[in-house]
């Protein structure tokens, strides 16, 4: 199994688009950022067929050491949480992806 890295997208948009290797680097890292960029004031990155991002912001808790017992605060902090299509879903489990033109 392998892994997708930048480099490997920035690759495979370079192959299969026919920019130069710089402008697909590019290309790649300005989607990111723009992507980062939304994530971090709150909205929602839907990209369809695949799935979408969104941050939850998640309430002060408290949990406990594993090893001691100890209780312990866990402060209120916001997580990525990202949700995959139907078709995505479909795909992994080796299915005939639902015909849906809203994802």
């Amino acid at each position: 199994m392998q892994t997708v890295t930048r480099a490997h997208l920035a690759e495979t948009i370079y192959t299969q688009v026919g920019l130069s290797r710089n402008e697909s680097a590019d290309l790649l890292e300005t989607v990111l950022e723009r992507m980062s960029a939304a994530l971090e004031s709150g909205e929602s990155v839907k990209i369809s067929g695949f799935g979408t991002f969104s941050v939850r912001q998640k309430g002060r808790r408290v949990g406990r050491n594993p090893k001691t017992g100890v209780e312990v605060p866990i402060m209120p902090r916001r997580v990525l949480v990202f949700r995959p299509s139907q078709g995505l879903k479909a795909e992994v489990n080796g299915l005939t992806p639902p015909v849906d033109d809203d994802e």
